[in-house]
C-alpha cells in the first residue's frame, strides 16, 4: 500500500524472482523453478515410496523413524509436516500425538497430496489429519499455530529455502521445534566416489525401468549436490530466528537431522 495515494503499490519482485536459481546442475530462472519441481513430483508421486527403497535400500526408512523419534512431540500436541508428500512421516507422527493430537499434511504438489492422503485413508488414519495444498515459503497458516514443524526431504526442492525456514519459525509457538531431514554431505572420503557413482550412474538408470522417468531421478541427485550442507544450513537455521539449532549426521552424512526451537 501507498500510503501517500492509497493505493496499492506495484509488487517489488523478490531475489529470487529477479534472477536465477539451480534446478539440479541446471541453471533457471527462478520464478520457473516451483513449475519444473512440481513436474518432477508429478511425474514420481505413484512410485516415490518404491524409489525411495531402491534408492536407499530401505535404509530411508530408519533414517524417518530416528527423525519422527527423537522429535520434541507429545500427546495432543499440533504438527506440521511439510512437504508431507505420500504421508509416511505423518503416519509415524500420528503414533506420537494420539488421539487428541493433529497433524497437518502439506505440500505444495497435489499429485503427491493425493498419494499421501489415499494411503493414510486406507490404513484407516483419518482422525485428526487434515491435508492442505500449500507453498512452505508461504505458508497459510497464522503466528504461533503448531508445537513441532518438520520437513523431511523437502527443504532441498524449495527456491527460497530462508523463506520457508522463517515461515517454519513463524508458524511455531514458542517453545516448539523445527526439525528438517534432509541429504547432506557426505563426511567419509573413501565413501564419496561410491556414493557418486550410485547417485548419477545406477539412480537415473533406476529410474528408467522401475518409474520410466530417468530424468526426474538425475534431478533428485543433482538437488542432493546443489542443497546447502550441514554447517551452512545450520547457520541459514540462525539467520531465520531459530535458537539451539544443531545437526546429527546419519548414516556418515548422507543425511542430516537439523533441529531448532522457537524461544
Amino acid at each position: 500500500m501507498n500510503p501517500a495515494s492509497g493505493k496499492s503499490s506495484p509488487h517489488e519482485p523478490s531475489p529470487y524472482e529477479q534472477g536465477t536459481t539451480h534446478f539440479g546442475f541446471r541453471d533457471v530462472a527462478a520464478k520457473d523453478k516451483q513449475k519444473l519441481v512440481g513436474e518432477v513430483f508429478t511425474s514420481v508421486a505413484s512410485k516415490y515410496d518404491l524409489m525411495n527403497d531402491l534408492m536407499s535400500l530401505g535404509i530411508h526408512r530408519v533414517w524417518k523413524r530416528y527423525f519422527v523419534g527423537t522429535a520434541q512431540v507429545k500427546r495432543g500436541d499440533r504438527v506440521l509436516d511439510l512437504a508431507g508428500g505420500t504421508g509416511d512421516i505423518a503416519a509415524l507422527l500420528k503414533d506420537r500425538v494420539g488421539d487428541r493430537g493433529e497433524i497437518v499434511l502439506g505440500d505444495i504438489n497435489a499429485g503427491m497430496l493425493s498419494v499421501g492422503r489415499d494411503r493414510l485413508t486406507d490404513r484407516g488414519l483419518v482422525k485428526g489429519l487434515e491435508y492442505v495444498q500449500c507453498n512452505a515459503e508461504a505458508l497459510p497458516f497464522p503466528d504461533d499455530s503448531f508445537d513441532l514443524v518438520t520437513i523431511a526431504f523437502g527443504l532441498r526442492n524449495v527456491t527460497d529455502k530462508d523463506a520457508a525456514l522463517r515461515e517454519m519459525h513463524r508458524v511455531l509457538r514458542p517453545g516448539g521445534q523445527a526439525r528438517v531431514l534432509e541429504f547432506s554431505e557426505v563426511k567419509v572420503d573413501w565413501f564419496k566416489p561410491v556414493y557418486d557413482f550410485h547417485s548419477f550412474q545406477v539412480l537415473p538408470r533406476l529410474g528408467r525401468l522401475f518409474a520410466g522417468d530417468s530424468d526426474s531421478y538425475r534431478y533428485l541427485a543433482e538437488s542432493i549436490r546443489k542443497h546447502p550442507p550441514q554447517e551452512r544450513l545450520k547457520a541459514m537455521m540462525n539467520e531465520a530466528g531459530f535458537a539451539r539449532t544443531g545437526y546429527r549426521n546419519l548414516s556418515a552424512g548422507i543425511v542430516a537431522v537439523h533441529a531448532g526451537y522457537k524461544v
